[in-house]
């Protein structure tokens, strides 16, 4: 593992996809919101996803010369097509869109279809703390893991973020339906790791902390067990019904992901008269989360996305954590 300065890996992506005809203005968005994923501390979905990234671009599945357009309106509702652009500039596009409708009406929907990998869904939600609103987006994703009780994947693994404002470090539930989410299991099974506790199963239908193997058969233990795959369902048809786009069936009959749906969901926290009581009162929530007795008293207790600033600022400081094998191929890129 080396470290790598935060301007040096966003100037390296965004020199990248300068490479593959991105205009300056995408490349640099883009090259920013992959290198702060990864300052962020969230490895499997930044810089270690960057090389899937580019095989897509190179293929022509992920086009760098399309953008998300409007195609409908519902009120506050309403219809984007990403043209198979760039996931991570698409989601950015519809979330600050969706944020644009929650300051003017309270609550905005951007349903988004035929989009491309958005790379981390937390970023997103983030966007939508940041300007004062609650924030609920998720994606379908092609079929990654089976219906409960069955052993063929039907079900996207369809990842789920919840955002809350506080103050400086906002809530962030950034989740898959399996789980590990399967950046995850990647960062595990290039590194020949074994995962901290069972995640999935292998061939022979046990349960197994060999991430390559759960990956090949796709087979994650989907969290919550059955009512991990029900809620993965329910996602994956809401995001199809809203934005008339695919399903996680229809993902899965073309070879890689490149039709996926997206919701984002705003509401607008500054619009209430009450604001202020509800800002203590989830302030106050999250102190007596801290407070609580704990099972080994050297492990402390966090709220969902506590951690991001810590890490940021150590990475800023250090630099980025990166595979060393990563960052060789993305040199040569």
């Amino acid at each position: 593992m080396m470290r790598i300065p935060f301007e040096q890996v966003q100037q390296m992506c965004k020199r990248v996809l300068e490479s593959r005809n991105m205009s300056e203005e995408d490349a640099l968005l883009s090259s920013r919101l992959i290198a702060e994923t990864s300052l962020e501390g969230v490895y499997s979905h930044g810089l270690n996803r960057f090389p899937w990234m580019m095989k897509k671009i190179d293929a022509g599945t992920m086009l760098v010369d399309t953008h998300a357009q409007k195609v409908a309106s519902f009120g506050v509702l309403e219809r984007w097509d990403g043209m198979r652009g760039v996931g991570n500039l698409n989601a950015h596009t519809c979330m600050q869109r969706s944020i644009a409708l929650a300051k003017e009406h309270t609550i905005g929907c951007v349903a988004l279809k035929n989009t491309t990998h958005w790379m981390r869904p937390g970023t997103y939600g983030l966007m939508a703390a940041e300007a004062g609103c609650i924030g609920i987006l998720w994606t379908n994703t092609m079929p990654l893991m089976p219906a409960w009780g069955a052993v063929n994947a039907t079900v996207g693994n369809n990842p789920l973020v919840l955002a809350i404002p506080n103050r400086d470090e906002p809530v962030l539930v950034d989740m898959a339906m399996s789980l590990f989410s399967y950046g995850k299991l990647e960062t595990y099974a290039r590194e020949e790791r074994d995962l901290p506790v069972p995640g999935g199963f292998d061939e022979n239908g046990n349960l197994t902390t060999d991430a390559k193997k759960i990956m090949e058969i796709r087979r994650p233990l989907p969290i919550g067990f059955w009512k991990g795959t029900s809620l993965a369902l329910a996602l994956d048809l809401i995001a199809a019904a809203l934005s008339g786009g695919a399903t996680t069936r229809r993902i899965g009959l073309e070879e890689g992901e490149l039709e996926a749906s997206q919701v984002f969901i705003t509401i607008d926290l500054s619009s209430f008269p009450d604001r202020n009581q509800i800002e203590e009162e989830i302030a106050s929530s999250l102190a007596q989360i801290k407070d609580s007795k704990r099972e080994d008293p050297a492990v402390p207790i966090r709220f969902p996305g506590e951690k991001r600033l810590s890490l940021r600022k150590e990475n800023l400081e250090l630099g980025i954590p990166v595979d060393e094998r990563i960052w060789n191929e993305i040199c040569s890129l």
